[in-house]
């Protein structure tokens, strides 16, 4: 039984990181052949799709997994003894995979060539702040929503106002960064550019859950969790 709780948590992340990433590429090929050129048309009708799958996703997902989609978002419930480091482990490991499987298929969908390399140049003190900036607001709102049910308008509503205010336009992810780098479209991201992005990523996510300690100090703290209480949701998200 304790087996089959732990697949169906690690096939829920695996299986929501590829749908958004699916979402992420696919909708911006979408909008950029339907904007005739108006980057910021193309920008809006992105945001959009993104912003509503991941209060999909979250809502039918947080459930079983707790729906991170996101490498940082698990380093975090980890080091507050949410999540024990063999599930983060685990989720990293289908949550990478599932967002590069969510490019293939976003390709697909669109009749391009399933591997491609960005050409996007993505890179720059301003862009890394903005990545620190993105994931360290997401974790904030991991942490800090009060009901499960806060989650999936929180954490979109969050990353869809990142994308414009952010000069990356909101990443966030660490997995979307390296799936989105495999696409040469509007979402790209240059390999070059993704350890930078990464970095700053962990640490906007690392100042974000040491501020929570100050910010949140009144909430019961979470106990360490065990193996079978690992298989159990978290009630939090996160993006692309």
């Amino acid at each position: 039984m304790a087996t089959r709780a732990a697949s169906s948590t690690l096939l829920s992340e695996g299986l929501g990181s590829a749908l958004l990433a699916a979402t992420v590429i696919g909708s911006g090929v979408m909008a950029e052949r339907l904007a005739a050129g108006n980057t910021a048309v193309a920008l809006l009708a992105n945001t959009g799709a993104t912003v509503a799958v991941l209060g999909v996703l979250i809502g039918l997902l947080g459930p079983v997994s707790g729906a991170h989609f996101n490498p940082a978002v698990s380093l975090v419930q980890a080091l507050r003894g949410a999540l024990t480091w063999q599930r983060t482990l685990a989720y990293v490991l289908v949550q990478i995979p599932g967002c590069c499987a969510g490019a293939l298929l976003a390709h697909a969908m669109f009749d391009l060539p399933l591997l491609q390399s960005s050409l996007h140049a993505r890179t720059g003190l301003g862009q890394w702040l903005a990545e620190g900036i993105a994931t360290g607001g997401l974790v904030l709102v991991v942490v800090g929503h009060r009901r499960p049910q806060d989650a999936p308008w929180m954490v979109a509503g969050w990353i869809g106002a990142a994308y414009w205010f952010t000069a990356s336009t909101s990443f966030a992810n660490p997995a979307i960064t390296i799936a989105r780098s495999l696409s040469n479209t509007f979402a790209g991201i240059r390999p070059a550019d993704v350890p930078g992005f990464i970095a700053a990523q962990i640490a906007g996510a690392l100042l974000a859950l040491w501020l929570s300690r100050y910010l949140f100090s009144s909430r019961a703290k979470p106990s360490p969790a065990s193996e079978s209480q690992a298989t159990q949701p978290t009630p939090a998200s996160q993006r692309t």
